[in-house]
């Protein structure tokens, strides 16, 4: 095992309670061997968790001692920004060219991972993937769910394939200004919920973004509701841990 897939496993165990707060961990030559590994894969492993902020890797005897306690989970507030219409999710802070691309669309039955987020299992879904990237460097993975009968929506008057159905290397489509996408589409979506966690990345992200599998970055899921409560659709965003994520919170000063 690498040290990256070494601290993943250690970091779900830390997550999962059997190492608790202010454990002391194995030493660097008990964790080799229990990973048959070498010494020095073993204790880049407790460095990359020290990183995290999950463990202290102490020198001789004080050895290396958990610091994390149970994930903890922050509700920051409920927002009704006055216009919805003028959120603009992907313009990069600093002026640089930002493009995006779509690099796969499928249709596939929900899966484990999906149904924790509220869809059904069996559902049949439509998986858009997309990689954004600034100035050539991709930056972002994101992943876009939503049942296939709703993927399958064209907005009144649009002739061609529904937008959510554009094949790889299909023009981009967008509503027209001033109008939400989702509202053009008609998927009832009355808000969204969102959680960003820093955490290992997957392996398609980590491919996607040119990283060593299972290093640390954002993910931001964000989960769109419809008036019935249901899951119109789900999204997951990948990005690298020194990348910014931000947010403005406008008041309806009416």
């Amino acid at each position: 095992m690498t040290s990256n897939q070494i601290a993943a496993a250690l970091r779900s165990r830390i997550i999962s309670g059997e190492f608790a707060y202010e454990s002391r961990l194995p030493n660097v030559r008990d964790l080799a061997a229990e990973y048959h590994t070498s010494q020095q894969t073993a204790a880049a492993a407790y460095a990359a968790l020290e990183g995290m902020g999950m463990v202290r890797v102490g020198r001789g005897k004080q050895g290396t001692v958990v610091t994390a306690g149970p994930p903890a989970s922050a509700h920051l507030g409920t927002f009704s920004p006055p216009d919805l219409t003028a959120a603009n999710a992907w313009t990069p802070a600093s002026g640089q060219e930002s493009t995006e691309e779509t690099t796969s669309v499928r249709q596939i039955t929900a899966t484990p991972v999906m149904v924790e987020w509220g869809i059904p299992e069996g559902t049949e879904v439509v998986e858009r993937t997309r990689i954004r990237a600034i100035d050539g460097t991709p930056v972002q993975h994101k992943i876009t769910v939503m049942p296939y009968e709703l993927a399958a929506k064209r907005p009144e008057g649009f002739d061609g394939v529904p937008p959510m159905l554009a094949p790889v290397g299909a023009p981009l489509v967008k509503a027209p200004d001033g109008v939400r996408m989702s509202d053009w589409l008609g998927w009832d979506v009355i808000g969204t919920e969102c959680s960003i966690t820093a955490e290992p990345m997957d392996q398609a992200a980590s491919e996607a973004l040119g990283l060593p599998v299972d290093v640390p970055g954002f993910r931001v899921l964000g989960i769109a509701r419809n008036s019935q409560g249901g899951v119109a659709y789900a999204t997951v965003t990948t990005a690298p841990l020194h990348h910014r994520v931000t947010l403005n919170i406008t008041e309806d000063q009416a």
